[in-house]
Formats: structure tokens, C-alpha cells, sequence
């Protein structure tokens, strides 16, 4: 199967769906599968072997410029060269291509417009550059908020376009309310110009399913998979609890993933719930705009005497994380919103740290699926702290999850099984787009 994947960079930043996109890739192009992993905006940062392609199409820098300058809509490509390579858009990402979605709102609009956006050059040189490629058989975006390109690409390729579905929706509900409406307006006329959609999990699909105002019958979960290479082979034997005892968070540091809920519940902990000798370890992206929040946070532990129990460890490559989690006794990140991905989770299960998380989202169906942890009301600190005080109260029952949880992960949510279930969609939605996919 020739496969053209698009991918979305995110700048410095370590980005779940760009894990994903490269893990797949990576996985189908080892079972002999050529997969053309193309990255828009900016090159992705992956912590495994990036599979993704040298070239960068809608760089960050000539998209930003476009959108702000109409004389940079007409500036020859061998110009454009200049801010286009993908050194060049590393050395500024993270100062001039943002990705807070409050600065975002317009040039979003604008790339979803397609041929009617400031972005029409970008679009124009990707098609360009593709019909010097292989023809692929399948075209995969890697969400909906590219979901401009799919009539384009279907008209100058020929081929079938799936699109995955990731969590985008938290992008959209974060940008400035008319522009969130027009944005998803966009999206919903364009739906039709996609042959099936994959969201990564159940939650997601249903959620989805009526955000877009698309039948269900158009959509087929695609779960989430990991490699797990370099983490711990755990055996079924007991261990005991460690002190201090150790309450861990990896995720992107940001108000929706609810660092706030657990230095709370920690709090509780601590205070009030008989819990004499603990630690909070945390470690993940930290945006500029989100520092102040990291600091009130590290803020309300220190006027409660806590501060020193409390540790940021920054962003973490792969040994580094594999490594971190190691020291965990317990992990949780108590996002706020209905996370459909929870890579986090996973990662930790398969390091063999059991997790407390909210009952929504993918939650409650990866924990029933793997076993790995138990679940909590949503955006209750309180209820949190209760869950986290038994698990310390029951080290036989932590212990548990633990196995569980690493056993559950390495048989529902590997690579392999995400590249089993991957084949078989994309090889449906090729045999059945027939004429319309080529007309």
C-alpha cells in the first residue's frame, strides 16, 4: 500500500498527535508499506526515529507572513526558500510560529478556505511537489482542521482521503467564539470531500460524530499505539510501596490538563488525609503564556508549606521520560476536558505506574480495557485525593493496577495492533472509493 500521510508540526513542542503520526508510519513502513509522512508548518519532534520526510510544506514562517502580508501571497517560490527550509522554521519555532489558539483564529480560517485562503501559494506548491511523487493510493489527514486540502488533493491525485480525528476540537472551542463558528462552519461544509474518518477512540467518534454533523456510519475508531521499546519488562511479582511516596504528572503543563486539580488533591493529601511522607514530580512542555500558571500552582503549594515536595523537571526525551516514570508511585494528569487520546496514560501503564484520571473522555474505556487504574468525578480535586489516599492505604491494590495496567497496555494499545487496524481501514476505504475516488 502507497500511503501519503500528512502530519502537522508543533514547533518544540512534544505533540501527541505527531507521536502518533510517526509511530504509525513508522510501523506500516517496517511491514514493507511505502509511507510518505509529510509534515506541514513546521518539522515534527518526535522522541523515537522521526520517519517523516525533509520537506516542509506550509512552513510556519510563509503561512505567518501570508496571512499578515498580502505582498508575501505573490512572492516567487525560490524566495519563499528562504524561510521555508525546514532549519530555518526550527531555529524561529516557538518565537515566531505560535501555537496558542488565541493567535490562531484567522489564520486558521484562512487555511481552511483552501483555494479561497491567503494560504492558496502553499496549497498550489504541495500539489506541485506531489505530482512528482508516486501516486499515493490513500490520503490521510492527520485532522480536521486541515480538512481544506481534502477536495484539492482528491481532484489532483485521484485517490481516496480519509482524515483522522485527534482532539481537535479543543484547538477550535479555545479560539475567540466567531472565529471558533466560522472555523467549524468551514469544516462541516467540507465533510463531504472526505471518503471516512478515524477517530482514536469510541469517546471521540461519538463525540465527533455529532460536533461535525456527520452519520456514524462514516466513522471507524482507530485506536492509539505505542512502541514500547526501552520500557521495563514487568514480571508478576509483588513489590513494595516506595518512600517517599511519589504522585506523578507528565503531560503538557496548561490549565486544561489540570495540574491546579492535582496540586490541590496533593494538598489534601498531605494535610488532611494521613499521608506523612510524599512527593509531587511533574514534567512536560511549558509554553511562555502558561509559565505564570506553573508558577501560581508551585506558589499555592510553597504557602502551604509544601513547597520543597514539589518538583517541574521540564520537558523529557525518551530515556529521560522512561526514566522518570520509573520514580512514580502513582500518575495522574486530571485534564479538565474530555481528552480523547491520553498518551500519558499509557506511557505510564506501560512503565508500570497504575493512574488515577477523570471519568471522561477515553478514560473510563482505556482503564476498562487495561485495568491499569481507576477513575474519579471529573474536575473534583477532593474526589481525587480520596482515590490517590487509598491507593497509598492499599499498596496490594496499587500493585495490582500495576500489573494490570502493564499488561493491558502491551496488549490493546501497541503499535502493532494500532498498524493491524490502520491496514485494514485504509485498505477498505481504497476498495470501496471505486469511480468516485478517481473521477
Amino acid at each position: 500500500m502507497r500511503i501519503l500521510s500528512i502530519t502537522a508540526g508543533a514547533a518544540n513542542m512534544y505533540c501527541g498527535s505527531c507521536l502518533r503520526d510517526n509511530a504509525l508510519a513508522a510501523e506500516l513502513i517496517a511491514r514493507g508499506h511505502q509511507v510518505l509522512l509529510l509534515p506541514l508548518y513546521t518539522p515534527t519532534l518526535t522522541d523515537e526515529r522521526n520517519v517523516s520526510d525533509g520537506h516542509v510544506f506550509y512552513g510556519g514562517i510563509s503561512v505567518y507572513l501570508q496571512q499578515l502580508l498580502p505582498l508575501f501571497r505573490k512572492t516567487p517560490h525560490f524566495l519563499d526558500r528562504l524561510w521555508d527550509t525546514p532549519s530555518v522554521i526550527r531555529a524561529f519555532a516557538g518565537r515566531t510560529v505560535s501555537v496558542d489558539p488565541a493567535q490562531l483564529g484567522a489564520l486558521t480560517i484562512s487555511v481552511l478556505q483552501g483555494e479561497n485562503g491567503h494560504q492558496r501559494k502553499e496549497l498550489h506548491k504541495l500539489i506541485a511537489w506531489l505530482r512528482t511523487q508516486p501516486l499515493p493510493d490513500l490520503v490521510v489527514l492527520p485532522n480536521s482542521l486541515l480538512i481544506g486540502l481534502a477536495a484539492p488533493l482528491r481532484a489532483a491525485l485521484g485517490r481516496p482521503v480519509c482524515c483522522t480525528l485527534q482532539g481537535e476540537d479543543l484547538f477550535l472551542e479555545a479560539l475567540p467564539p466567531a472565529q471558533r463558528d466560522t472555523a467549524l462552519d468551514l469544516i462541516r461544509r467540507c465533510t463531504n470531500d472526505v471518503d471516512h474518518f478515524f477517530p482514536v477512540s469510541e469517546y471521540y467518534l461519538d463525540f465527533m460524530s455529532d460536533y461535525l454533523e456527520v452519520s456514524q456510519d462514516r466513522f471507524d475508531v482507530l485506536p492509539l499505539g505505542m512502541n514500547f521499546e526501552g520500557y521495563p519488562k514487568h514480571q508478576a511479582t509483588l513489590s513494595t510501596r516506595s518512600a517517599p511516596f511519589t504522585v506523578g504528572y507528565l503531560a503538557r503543563v496548561a490549565p486544561e490538563k489540570g495540574l491546579h486539580l492535582l496540586a490541590e488533591a496533593y494538598r489534601r493529601l498531605r494535610e488532611h488525609l494521613g499521608v506523612t511522607d510524599a512527593r509531587l514530580e511533574v514534567a512536560g512542555y511549558l509554553a511562555p503564556q502558561h509559565r505564570s500558571y506553573l508558577a501560581e500552582v508551585e506558589q499555592h503549594l510553597v504557602e502551604r508549606g509544601l513547597g520543597r515536595e514539589f518538583a517541574y523537571r521540564g520537558v523529557l526525551n525518551r530515556d529521560e521520560k522512561i526514566e522518570f516514570l520509573s520514580t512514580l508511585d502513582v500518575l495522574s494528569v486530571p485534564s479538565t476536558y474530555p481528552d480523547p487520546k491520553g498518551i500519558s496514560v499509557l506511557e505510564a501503564m506501560a512503565g508500570g505506574v497504575p493512574v488515577v484520571q477523570p471519568g471522561h473522555g477515553a478514560f473510563p474505556e482505556i482503564l476498562e480495557r487495561t485495568g491499569g487504574g481507576i477513575t474519579f468525578e471529573a474536575n473534583r480535586s477532593d474526589l481525587l485525593a480520596d482515590q490517590l489516599a487509598a491507593l497509598y492505604c492499599q499498596p496490594e491494590r496499587m500493585e495490582q493496577l500495576r500489573m494490570q495496567g502493564a499488561y493491558g497496555v502491551r496488549k490493546h494499545y501497541s503499535v502493532s495492533r494500532m498498524a493491524d487496524r490502520a491496514v485494514e481501514l485504509y485498505g477498505h476505504t481504497i476498495a470501496t472509493a471505486g469511480i468516485a475516488a478517481v473521477s
